[in-house]
């Protein structure tokens, strides 16, 4: 099985890039009619945002929403079966490399953080291509058990690795920041219970993961933001990287609004391209922070 679908995604990522966003606008379109529950949850969560003024506003983001979440999932073809060298060129613009250099000049590991926004895993690849030591990224098993091995072999290669959302993947990441390496980590997954803290996110309670913000307080660590953002058109691509804004303490609670905060205002630059249908609000228990 994983075979053939390794053979089918590579022939979808075949298809040129500008037809292939077309294709994803279309299903997306459709899924906006047919999946009445994903549509629910999504317009709940932009409404919650706050990022539109009106009813009407708010449908229209939603119907962007779709369309912008199935042409990432098409684009997984392109991340886990092109070369390196192609996904790099597929990005037009780079803002805020200089901050990665400036880790560099310091010899600190770097923390990557990006929330579900724009397409994270094509950026990855091109940060794992640019940089000069490997770049652990952090994972969750997808929920479809054959597609894993695609994955895993669409991101582990060049200088690329994978790290598991458990104890073991972060030690593993640890080591990689402390070698002075890279490591990827989304801020926006609900963590398990127990590995997290209430934090707020768009004005509403979110069970909040604290690594981020632990990993980032880490000696002779950088941390610092970024998203491959989808650029009209099919033109392809622009990578923007910015520090962390705000200032970690160490005191849970404190550092995960902090990194909501972050993940709150990238959201705002590229509403569109946020994974809105995600289930950020699902709960997690008593909301306690013990």
């Amino acid at each position: 099985m994983q075979k053939l679908v390794y053979i089918l995604f590579s022939l979808l990522a075949l298809i040129p890039l500008p037809l292939m966003q077309s294709i994803g606008s279309l299903l997306g379109r459709l899924g906006f009619h047919m999946a009445s529950n994903e549509r629910k949850r999504t317009t709940e969560n932009v409404h919650s945002s706050k990022l539109t003024a009106n009813d009407q506003e708010t449908e229209k983001l939603v119907k962007a929403v779709f369309a912008e979440t199935m042409k990432s999932g098409l684009e997984l073809t392109i991340a886990w079966t092109r070369s390196s060298q192609h996904i790099v060129s597929l990005f037009k613009e780079v803002h805020g490399w200089e901050h990665i250099d400036a880790a560099i000049e310091r010899q600190e590991g770097l923390l990557l953080i990006t929330p579900h926004l724009g397409n994270y895993d094509l950026a990855g690849r091109y940060l794992s291509e640019k940089l000069p030591f490997p770049l652990t990224a952090m994972y969750r098993p997808p929920k479809i058990s054959w597609l894993e091995s695609v994955m895993n072999n669409g991101r582990v290669r060049d200088n690329g690795y994978t790290a598991p959302a458990n104890m073991q993947g972060v030690k593993q990441v640890v080591r990689a920041l402390k070698n002075q390496e890279a490591t990827i980590v989304l801020p926006d997954q609900v963590p398990g219970e127990g590995e997290g803290v209430w934090a707020t996110f768009f004005d509403r309670p979110a069970y909040t993961m604290t690594l981020a913000s632990r990993l980032a307080i880490m000696p002779k660590v950088t941390t610092l933001f970024f998203c491959g953002e989808r650029l009209p058109k099919g033109r392809g691509f622009a990578l923007h990287i910015a520090p962390i804004e705000g200032t970690l303490t160490g005191n849970r609670q404190q550092d995960a609004q902090v990194i909501n905060h972050n993940v709150e205002k990238w959201v705002t630059r590229f509403p569109a391209q946020y994974l809105f249908g995600y289930n950020r609000y699902k709960s997690r228990k008593a909301k306690t922070n013990s």
